[in-house]
């Protein structure tokens, strides 16, 4: 089992939780679509090479944004993942993973 956890603009938490539960997030014993939010401020700066989804080249940018966390059973991580990045609003979504339970 994995510990997930993924950053996004508020605007689009649900969209992307949705997408991220349909792929087999979040599922626990008899019970699926878990996870926790957590708000905060998302702070970059998107480089002269970037195509950003918010904010402006070379600009410092601040986003309100959450972090949604969640456990994801190992034969699920490949499709949470690729669900994840065909949702996800940035070009560079922040995301990690680790095993917390083999």
């Amino acid at each position: 089992m994995y510990q997930y956890q993924v950053f996004v603009p508020a605007t689009h938490k649900e969209e992307l939780k949705s997408a991220i539960f349909a792929a087999g997030g979040g599922k626990l014993g008899a019970y699926d679509s878990c996870c926790f939010e957590t708000r905060g401020t998302g702070q970059f700066r998107p480089l002269s090479s970037a195509n950003p989804f918010i904010g402006e080249v070379n600009k410092i940018e601040f986003v309100d944004e959450v972090k949604i966390e969640m456990v994801v059973l190992k034969e699920y991580l490949k499709d949470v993942i690729e669900a994840m990045k065909k949702t996800h609003p940035y070009e560079e979504p922040a995301y990690q993973y680790w095993i917390v339970n083999q």
